[in-house]
């Protein structure tokens, strides 16, 4: 589409009763990104109230009309996407304005393939639109969508904000009022861009209710040193005033007369014996709390297209099929002003695989019986342009079926997300989504994610220790897979326990498709023996990368923080290691400066009597920053042991954050000239 265009979407598609929104955007450095929000409109132009403007922490409505499904990690960026329940939306609301918006004085210029494309209910691309031209703003409304009597309509827009999403919410009547006006401008992500009170949503910073949890074993980031002088240092994104259950930060006294007491449990899995009998149990009370928590529930079916209503789950259903009924393990139906939305669902424990032909054999029954999905549930990580089973669409059929993927790793995710950092409506569900998460975190619950590299993983290994493998050869490509699936479980199991996006920072050229950049990097690979990824975390000063050299054994974990903006070259240093008190001993630490050569390095251990030597001896050499590295060996085994690949990879992520990064200071906020700012009243 071009900027001013618009279209029905009736015309693009018969399945347009919920849609799927995405926004999407590239970053040269790997670090850039924005935050989405949705406005509903009435006929004036204006929220009806506060409630009408969704954001970060205000991602789903009430009545299913709206949800936020956050970040997804795209070949060249990411993808934020919104869920659109159009029959839910009150008839009250006459457009829906789409937006986005940059943080800490970043602005769209930056930013590379921005736009955003519309998919209707079985995941089919409607349209795309690209925004060329958003300019030096901090804000654009992409696109809105609008009535026209009884349908609905999509609108290119392309709109920016200087003023940020303060301005653009302001303009559609959210209210910011008086000597709040200034504080609540800069939390959204006004000009000035100083961390403010946390009151825009009427919540006081320290209300303990809504005060997010995090998990123990990965410790929050320290405020920085320059916080023990003058005023407390406050959140600087608004919070929703709805008040949410979450687990508490300890758990309670036992009363238990030892250790050897084991508490009841709702899920049992001390019982399982096969595979057969992991499925069906894991089937059943995934579906189960599914149907009882509404909160989780929309968190995994929103993305499919689902709709917003009373849902009931089945197991172990019996369908006719050619000669002989099918079984699938489960049904979920979603009832919402007498309109059913029903999805099968295939599910696989431990290291089985899909079958093509079971998934085909639902496929074909489900476009025969009219439902909307078929849902494949493992313990493997889909990738873009790499499906884990191909089945035969016939194009004949006037009804079309979505397949959709979710991984085990995905589902725990989500519950860790709901119980420890977001909240639900109340005890009883948190409780239903611990017993969930303690079940699938059992070692006999089969549902442990992503666990092998694969059959390709041994003889890549070999080929480069013998300098045997050539480049164009397909194990190679095989193994880069499998990274990539690595990479993204490590992503949801350090962001379910941190409560903070985490998602692979995906490099490439403008148009590069998934499957061209896997080929490039598994040609890298033939050359260099090395796996390497990017983790962009938020909360965090810069990129963790982590490489694994195949020829060494060895895995590194490094970050990158720039120089600070004032003060002497010798004060950052003595800073930086003062900061870095309680770090590991062997901790590299290298300053990077202008040039090809790199400046002087060393370990913690080395540095911590004299911070000097990070000092280059040219006093005019300048100093961009500091690369910060652990180095680890890395296991031999393609599975999930002890000894094996994956678990050394998510030991050495886990041990670089929790001994390095957490100990480093916040990326600062920008403040922008007093001239620039904008008095209160």
């Amino acid at each position: 589409m071009i900027k001013g265009s618009n279209v029905a979407l009736t015309d693009l598609s018969e399945s347009v009763g919920s849609v799927i929104v995405s926004l999407g955007w590239a970053s040269p450095t790997g670090e850039g990104d924005a935050d989405v929000s949705v406005l509903l409109l009435d006929a004036n132009g204006k929220v009806r109230s506060d409630d009408d403007f969704y954001f970060y922490n205000h991602p789903v409505a009430v009545d299913g009309s709206v949800q936020l499904l956050g970040k997804t990690p795209t070949a060249d960026g990411s993808e934020d996407r919104i869920s659109f329940d159009l029959t839910a939306v009150p008839s009250g609301i006459a457009r829906i304005v789409v937006a986005a918006s940059r943080y800490d004085g970043a602005r769209f210029d930056e930013l590379e393939n921005v736009g955003i494309t519309l998919a209707d209910a079985a995941g089919d691309g409607l349209l795309r639109f690209a925004v060329d031209d958003a300019g030096s703003v901090a804000a654009v409304i992409f696109g809105e969508l609008y009535r026209r009597g009884e349908e609905w309509k999509f609108r290119a827009v392309g709109q920016g904000y200087e003023s940020g999403l303060a301005g653009l919410a302001a303009d559609f009547g959210v209210d910011v009022e008086d000597d709040a006006a200034t504080d609540t401008a800069e939390a959204l992500g006004g000009p000035d861009g100083e961390e403010q009170p946390d009151t825009a949503a009427g919540v006081p910073a320290e209300d303990p209710v809504r005060r997010t949890t995090t998990l123990e074993a990965i410790p929050a980031p320290r405020r920085p040193e320059s916080d023990a002088v003058g005023p407390k240092a406050t959140a600087a994104r608004p919070r929703t005033s709805k008040k949410k259950v979450t687990l508490p930060r300890t758990a309670k006294k036992t009363l238990a007369e030892n250790d050897s007491w084991k508490g009841a449990r709702l899920f049992p899995v001390s019982v399982l014996k096969s595979d057969r009998d992991r499925e069906m149990r894991a089937t059943s009370v995934l579906l189960a709390v599914m149907a009882q928590v509404p909160e989780f529930s929309r968190r995994l079916t929103a993305g499919f297209g689902a709709p917003a209503g009373r849902m009931e789950t089945f197991t172990e259903v019996s369908l006719p099929h050619g000669d002989s009924p099918r079984r699938p393990d489960g049904v979920i139906r979603v009832e919402r002003a007498g309109k059913l939305w029903t999805a099968l669902v295939e599910t696989k424990t431990n290291g089985n695989a899909l079958k093509t032909e079971q998934v085909q054999a639902y496929m074909d029954i489900a476009a025969r019986r009219g439902y909307e999905a078929v849902i494949t549930l493992t313990n493997d990580v889909a990738l873009e342009g790499s499906p884990l089973v191909d089945v035969k669409i016939d194009k004949r059929r006037k009804h079309k079926v979505a397949l959709w993927h979710l991984s085990w790793a995905e589902v725990a995710y989500q519950a860790q997300m709901l119980i420890r950092h977001e909240g639900v409506g109340n005890a009883a569900h948190a409780w239903l989504l611990q017993e969930l998460l303690h079940y699938l975190q059992h070692e006999n619950s089969g549902c442990h994610g992503f666990q092998n590299m694969g059959p390709a993983w041994v003889p890549v290994r070999n080929g480069i220790d013998d300098e045997t493998l050539c480049q164009g050869d397909a194990r190679a490509l095989e193994v880069v897979e499998s990274w990539e699936r690595l990479i993204r479980q490590v992503c949801l199991r350090l962001g379910g326990e941190l409560g903070q996006k985490a998602l692979p920072v995906q490099r490439a050229k403008r148009g590069t498709d998934a499957k061209e950049r896997r080929l490039r990097l598994a040609d890298q690979l033939c050359l260099d023996g090395r796996l390497q990824a990017e983790l962009r975390i938020d909360g965090t000063p810069g990129v963790l990368a982590v490489s694994a050299d195949l020829r060494t054994g060895k895995l590194r974990t490094s970050i990158e923080i720039p120089a600070p903006a004032q003060g002497y070259p010798l004060s950052w240093v003595k800073r930086l290691v003062r900061r870095l008190a309680e770090a590991p001993a062997d901790l590299h630490v290298e300053t990077l400066v202008d040039g090809e050569t790199g400046g002087p390095r060393g370990t913690l251990e080395r540095l911590r009597p004299e911070p000097a030597d990070l000092l280059p001896k040219d006093s005019g050499t300048r100093i961009t920053g500091f690369r910060l590295s652990l180095l680890k060996s890395m296991g031999s085994g393609r599975g999930n042991a002890e000894s094996g690949f994956i678990r050394s990879v998510d030991d050495a992520v886990n041990r670089f954050y929790t001994t390095v990064v957490v100990h480093l200071d916040t990326p600062a906020a920008r403040q922008a000239p007093p001239k620039e700012r904008t008095p209160a009243g």
